[in-house]
């Protein structure tokens, strides 16, 4: 998830169009869901909030009680976060934390790890390496949640789309369980939603738990 130059420009406009942390209810129940799950989830830790953008979400994880740092590797995004949340603390950073070594150090033990429509930004051949990431720094019972948007036909594992701002790919929910299976973590539940007005694709939200 490398610097991508339509995010840096389009971050006061991005603002503009989606001022609120959520677009449906279905998203801001599998978010709260998620806080929830980290909340009941043995021991503490850090919650990252992974491609964060404009804050509102990680803002809405700090209002549930969550030690959360929201993460971005635009500058634009995070002096709009930064100036809309001054409360809440935000970093310029990378999906893959193996990148970020101090980063990732000042957030052990990672007790969870949020990316709403970011991986999709990441090639398919490196998803591996940035799930592997996540699983380092993070204990058994750990809360992975995903949103995505997928592709709904058997045997089309991952597909790219034309994204306004930057390339990016659709995932089957299968094949992105799969991904997270083999980085250690075990899938508890998943949403689905169908393409309407607002969306291209269908979408999934994928929850998942670090194994012991």
């Amino acid at each position: 998830m490398e610097t991508q130059p339509g995010y840096e420009e389009l971050a006061e406009q991005y603002e503009l169009i989606f001022p609120d942390p959520f677009q449906t209810p279905l998203e801001r129940h599998a978010v709260a869901a998620f806080a929830d799950m980290v909340l009941d989830s043995p021991g503490e830790g850090q919650v990252l909030d992974i491609g964060c953008g404009t804050g509102h979400v990680t803002a809405e994880l700090a209002s549930c009680g969550l030690r959360v740092v929201g993460i971005d590797p635009s500058h634009a995004m995070l002096n709009v976060a930064r100036r809309s949340h001054p409360d809440v603390l935000f970093c310029q950073g990378d999906a893959d934390l193996s990148g970020s070594p101090e980063l990732t150090r000042q957030q052990v033990p990672l007790q969870g790890v949020l990316a709403r429509f970011s991986l999709i930004h990441i090639d398919p051949h490196l998803l591996g390496g940035v799930l592997d990431s996540w699983a380092k720094p993070m204990p058994a019972g750990g809360v992975v949640l995903l949103a995505f948007q997928s592709t709904d036909r058997d045997g089309q594992l991952v597909a790219p789309f034309d994204h306004a701002v930057a390339p990016a790919w659709r995932w089957h929910p299968d094949e992105m369980s799969k991904r997270l299976a083999q980085a250690g973590f075990h899938e508890v539940w998943r949403t689905m939603s169908h393409p309407d007005s607002l969306h291209r694709f269908p979408e999934c939200h994928l929850a998942a738990v670090r194994r012991p």
